[in-house]
Order: structure tokens, then C-alpha cells, then sequence
């Protein structure tokens, strides 16, 4: 799909702020109300814009700890792959889901309360699957977490 200088300010104001008023929208790219939210509909049927969230702040939710946990297996067919993806996703601490290259098959981002919450997150992990190694790292400090995605300069 091409984007034009039109869309990619569009898609950049909407990842920044998907609440600003569509009046407000057409006026920062230079549309009328009506061809903007046509875009806008267009970015969604094709799958670009993939859903309207919520960003929520998990220290004052009570969920402080982010643990990056990598997975190795001796295990690679395709069988495997789906049963253990329909198992990692169905583990609700989990945010973040990744097959890797390089020494590690998979990267999980897990968010959890504490440390005695991590440890029952890992205890049912470990149970319910066959692993080869599982290295857990401790965030210490976010420093940046973002859902942005650059789109260079398309003013």
C-alpha cells in the first residue's frame, strides 16, 4: 500500500493522540472534515490502523515489574510453534510476544506486580511446556516505552 505525505501525518497524529477531534485532524493535514475521516476509514478497513486503545501507566495499576524473558527449545516445527504460541498468548501477564534470530528462539515481555508474582507467572510458564533454557531479565528503569512508529519527515 503507498502512503502519501497526507496519510503518514494523519497515521502520526492518530498514534499520538487518537481522541483529537476530526475537526482538528483535517485542519493539522490540510483536509476538510469529510475526506479526512474517508482516510481515516480507509487506514482502517486496510488493516493500518490496527485498533483504538487506552495507554495505561501499570505503576499505578500496581503492575511495576517489566520482565524480558528469553526462551530457547530444541523444538522447531510448525506444530510446535502454533501450540506454544496459543499457549504464551493465552498467559495474560504477557505484552509482548517475539520469535528471535540469533541465540534465543523467543522473547516475552511479562508484566507482573512484583517479583512473587513473576515467580507464579513462572512456575505455570515452565509447567506447561517443555523448554530448553528460560533467562529472565529484570527491567530496572523505563526509560522509553513506545507504541509510536517513526514515519520520517512527511511535512
Amino acid at each position: 500500500m503507498n502512503f502519501n505525505k497526507i496519510d503518514l501525518a494523519l497515521l502520526d497524529l492518530l498514534q499520538k493522540d487518537i481522541s483529537m477531534p476530526i475537526d482538528e485532524l483535517a485542519r493539522r493535514v490540510g483536509l476538510t472534515k469529510t475526506p479526512c475521516w474517508r482516510r481515516i476509514q480507509k487506514l482502517e478497513k486496510s488493516g493500518v490502523i490496527k485498533g483504538r486503545v487506552a495507554l495505561l501507566d501499570g505503576a499505578l495499576l500496581g503492575r511495576k515489574v517489566s520482565v524480558f524473558v528469553q526462551v530457547k527449545t530444541s523444538q522447531h516445527n510448525k506444530i510446535w510453534l502454533e501450540n506454544f504460541s496459543k499457549l504464551v498468548s493465552d498467559f495474560p501477564e504477557v505484552a509482548g510476544f517475539y520469535r528471535m534470530s540469533g541465540e534465543y528462539d523467543y522473547l516475552l515481555r511479562v508484566i507482573v506486580g512484583d517479583i512473587a508474582a513473576y515467580d507464579d507467572f513462572y512456575k505455570r510458564f515452565i509447567e506447561a511446556t517443555s523448554l530448553t533454557d528460560v533467562t529472565s531479565n529484570f527491567a530496572m528503569e523505563e526509560i522509553k516505552n513506545s507504541t509510536e512508529i517513526y514515519l520520517g519527515n512527511h511535512s
